[in-house]
């Protein structure tokens, strides 16, 4: 069966645009390998109506909602690789089995690298965050560490004095010059150039100096880069970010690839769940008209 629209990803963007495409009778294929990104997470905050919930439940429940239309087909697989053009796509799964459509979508979502610490992959998530929208306000204005991964991380450190009283961990990732030292006094932030050693407890940090820092949260700016490289095996161009590669796509959000989509984190930022709901939902409109005209 040839499908009017394939779909590599089944997180909160794929399923917003697959969710357009069926309202309009659309026969869509999904495929989806189950690893959505805040898959560490309790709660996801910030999506209105939504706010608080179980990321994996409303993960859950949008998924039903998409099976009550028929022209849905469900794949829990790994794409393997990308290939065609216009009007004449696959995805090759990693099964070996074979699916066509006439127009491919990548909401593939992103992979992030965190800083190489001692204690920080087991508190992803859970401990460490990288949107203060998402997380801050649970912190209860208690204290808060950023550690620096790059560029990104004096933004962070100087924003996330909305939330609570921050402690910057340069931590050797990047040069501290005497303009950016007056903005965060100027913000209250508190510069702590001894390396970290390891993250304890909840959210302690230990320094080589031996001294154990408590705090409420932490966070950090990971990089990021599409969690898999099926679009740029197909021959979409990317674009750097100040968070990372991204698919790059026009204001349809079609790709460099005619006929070919991406929406969500792979191909936007900065990252959220009511971002990437957005954006999958504008792409999927966008896909429809792209079959009409």
């Amino acid at each position: 069966m040839r499908h009017d629209v394939l779909i590599i990803g089944g997180s909160y963007a794929g399923m917003a645009a697959a969710l357009q495409l069926l309202r309009a009778r659309r026969t869509v294929l999904v495929i989806d390998a189950g690893q959505r990104r805040n898959r560490f997470a309790s709660h996801s905050h910030g999506f209105l109506g939504q706010d608080g919930a179980d990321p994996a439940q409303l993960a859950r429940h949008a998924r039903s909602q998409l099976a009550a239309y028929p022209t849905l087909t469900w794949i829990e697989e790994s794409a393997a690789r990308a290939e065609g053009a216009r009007d004449g796509f696959s995805v090759t799964c990693a099964n070996g089995v074979r699916h066509e459509g006439r127009r491919l979508l990548f909401a593939t979502g992103v992979s992030d690298t965190l800083p190489e610490i001692e204690g920080m992959a087991e508190r992803w998530g859970k401990h460490v965050f990288h949107c203060p929208y998402c997380h801050g306000y649970e912190l209860d204005r208690g204290r808060i560490g950023v550690i620096a991964t790059g560029p990104m991380s004096m933004h962070q450190a100087l924003l996330l004095p909305e939330w609570g009283e921050v402690t910057f961990f340069v931590n050797g990732a990047i040069d501290i010059g005497a303009e950016d030292r007056a903005a965060l006094t100027a913000r209250g932030v508190t510069l702590e150039e001894t390396p970290i050693t390891r993250l304890e407890n909840g959210a302690d940090i230990r320094l080589e100096d031996g001294r154990l820092l408590t705090f409420a949260g932490l966070f950090t700016a990971t990089r990021t880069e599409p969690s898999a490289p099926l679009a740029e095996d197909l021959g979409c161009a990317l674009e750097e970010t100040p968070l990372g590669r991204q698919i790059r796509t026009d204001a349809a959000k079609e790709t460099t690839i005619p006929g070919a989509f991406a929406c969500g984190d792979a191909a936007r930022s900065p990252h959220s769940v009511s971002l990437a709901v957005g954006d999958g939902a504008w792409a999927g409109a966008q896909l429809h008209r792209s079959l009409v005209f």
